[in-house]
């Protein structure tokens, strides 16, 4: 269940840097989250940390990109082992 950021987003930069999986950056007009790389926080915390700071409550589940908490395991798996073999 990736989540996306809406058009409602007042660019106060405060989830960006939240993000443990760098899968939020600014996009043309606000922010945006690549579903590739969001694992709704999933291995790394209870709850999605940018929603957390979220002060205009813009970042629902995306539509599109529904998972299981499993597949969100995987792909949070895939994503450490990506990092790992980073120099």
């Amino acid at each position: 269940m990736a989540l996306m950021i809406t058009d409602e987003c007042i660019n106060c930069d405060v989830c960006e840097p939240e993000c443990p999986n760098d899968a939020i950056s600014m996009g043309d007009e606000f922010y945006v989250i690549a579903p590739s790389k969001c694992t709704e926080c999933v291995g790394h915390f209870d709850t999605p940390q940018c929603r957390e700071v979220c002060p205009v409550d813009c970042i629902p589940i995306h539509p599109e990109h529904i998972e299981t908490k499993d597949q969100l395991l995987l792909k949070y798996a895939a994503l450490m082992t990506l990092k790992e073999k980073k120099p």
